[in-house]
């Protein structure tokens, strides 16, 4: 057989602002390899299908001398993101050729793994079948069960729930009203209203149409909160109608990522309402909770109970722009990058 195209989303510049679609990130198709003769060397050869795109990536666009909580992306190199693959051939015990696997994948068609110590790494051939799109982002959403020990959520309590339409908002927003608590979510658009309410939300608002502050307002004092920041006043109206011992979790603040953050004036309410502020990074409690976690969310998903939407793009050439339309809010639902077949 002979060598085909592996094509690659690799890191080219780091950006000032928005990563540019074709400058921060750019489409590669000059690398080839021999999908029969490639070199495995004790490892596996992986056949990429799908490809996770989140918010977080923007965090990695930086330069190395730049520390953060996670590795920079390398220059000329493919970036990566929670994704599943296919394994083409196997030289590695305990992973055979049709074996699904999961984890950090790289952003190009075909690669080779010496072995499954990457972040995340497991074959997951019974759940992949008709899940394995929305199963990317869960790894990530794993730390829910932790949030949900944060939160104790009560029967008659009041949440507020940004980023309502997305993956992990709307897992919130299902979850809150599980434990029989009154949800007021919003969303940046009037398709993900009506998907938050579909789900449950007794309260959907579009934040780019309507006053956040005149809804919490109205709505009645709020005792837990769910919030990655998605306009630069959220935070500050949201702390103005928190109750007194009012739980906020935060687990991103994407109004700072493609720019200079915004500066709080109001921080004295978590003093004089007693307010408990958590932030996390998902990956700091994924060991902890992760078999809990597929022990259960997977087929709650599976059956229907737990709902989400996803808006696939395919192709790798679609990464920069599929990566803009997430950290500018247009994308619909949750971004996947379908690769291949599968």
């Amino acid at each position: 057989m002979a060598p085909v195209t592996n094509g690659r989303a690799l890191f080219n510049s780091v950006p000032t602002g928005y990563p540019e679609p074709g400058k921060t990130i750019v489409y590669d198709t000059t690398q080839t390899i021999d999908l029969e003769n490639v070199a495995l060397d004790g490892g596996f050869l992986v056949k990429t299908l799908v490809l996770s795109i989140d918010p977080w990536l923007r965090g990695r666009m930086r330069a190395p001398e730049k520390n953060s909580y996670n590795m920079s992306f390398t220059l000329g190199e493919p970036i990566t993101s929670h994704g599943v693959g296919v394994v083409l051939r196997s030289e590695y015990a305990g992973v055979k050729a049709g074996d699904h696997v999961y984890g950090i994948l790289p952003h190009e068609e075909y690669f080779v793994k010496k072995d499954m110590d990457f972040p995340g790494c497991f074959t997951m051939n019974i759940i992949c079948r008709g899940l394995s799109r929305v199963l990317i982002p869960l790894c990530r959403t794993n730390c829910l069960l932790w949030l949900e020990r944060i939160l104790q959520g009560k029967e008659g309590e009041v949440a507020f729930v940004t980023t309502g339409g997305g993956p992990v908002g709307s897992l919130v927003i299902q979850l809150a009203k599980a434990d029989g608590m009154k949800v007021i979510a919003s969303a940046g658009s009037d398709e993900k209203v009506e998907f938050m309410k579909s789900i449950g939300a007794d309260v959907a608002f579009n934040y780019k149409t309507t006053s956040t502050r005149a809804v919490l307002e109205k709505e009645g004092q709020l005792t837990c909160m769910h919030l990655p920041p998605v306009t630069p006043d959220n935070l500050m109206v949201t702390l103005d109608a928190a109750a007194s011992g009012g739980r906020f979790i935060e687990c991103g603040m994407i109004t700072g990522y493609n720019g200079n953050p915004y500066p709080i004036k109001n921080l004295m309410h978590i003093v004089v309402k007693s307010l408990t502020i958590s932030g996390f990074v998902f990956m700091n409690f994924r060991e902890k909770y992760e078999e809990e976690f597929y022990a259960t969310i997977p087929a709650r998903l599976a059956s229907g109970e737990l709902k989400y939407t996803e808006e696939v793009t395919r192709g790798l050439d679609k990464v920069g722009d599929v990566i803009l339309a997430v950290l500018k809010g247009t994308n619909k639902a949750k971004a996947v990058i379908l690769v291949a077949d599968g």
